[in-house]
């Protein structure tokens, strides 16, 4: 866990449709000390994403050519209905905030925090920094959450809540758990563990 002299680097995980991104923007909304942490996908942009904003988008030539160059801190093939995505964390899009001193927050897939634990135990900065917190829901409202989201179709639902019964099964190996409730009592929860975390610490930070 993360040393209290050190920035932040908070990692929220989660099923899909476990209410982490909203999570994630609203800390960022409401904690100026904090930044997003912009991971890289080759799926194309969805209405009202900006690249470098929501995501590098990268084709994936570009993806593929960086990672043999060694640039990502992490990366993963997810599974799709059509074709398979490639998603990833740039080193440059993470270590270099910390080194400046910067608070960073980043949502990705259990796959991924398993690789920044790995990282860690051979980067001093992102040994310091790291904090994982993994979000624990029913799987029955993940399926609720997603077809009122109404952008998967039942194919896709079923996938991806066989891979959330997977995911439920790492939890315990997190720095901590938020069991989901309503936003605003897990939000109030993940405040908290910013407070454990960083004693003292305020929005003005």
């Amino acid at each position: 866990m993360a040393a209290s002299s050190a920035p932040l680097l908070l990692v929220i995980a989660g099923p899909a449709g476990s209410g982490k991104s909203t999570l994630c923007d609203r800390l960022l909304k409401e904690e100026r000390g904090f930044s997003r942490v912009v991971t890289t996908t080759t799926r194309p942009p969805r209405t009202g994403e900006i690249n470098g904003v929501h995501y590098h988008f990268f084709s994936a030539d570009e993806f593929r050519r960086r990672l043999a160059a060694g640039e990502f801190l992490e990366w993963a093939r997810v599974h799709g209905d059509h074709e398979d995505r490639l998603y990833g964390t740039l080193r440059s899009s993470v270590i270099n905030p910390l080194e400046a001193g910067r608070n960073l927050v980043l949502n990705i897939d259990v796959q991924g925090v398993e690789n920044f634990r790995r990282i860690a135990r051979e980067n001093a900065t992102l040994r310091a920094a790291l904090t994982t917190v993994f979000i624990v829901v029913d799987p029955a409202r993940v399926a609720d959450r997603m077809r009122r989201r109404g952008q998967d179709g039942e194919p896709e639902i079923a996938r991806r809540l066989q891979t959330a019964e997977v995911e439920l099964r790492e939890a315990p190996k997190f720095d901590f758990r938020i069991e989901s409730r309503s936003r605003d009592e897990d939000f109030a929860a993940l405040l908290a563990i910013i407070g454990q975390v960083r004693p003292g610490r305020t929005s003005a930070d």
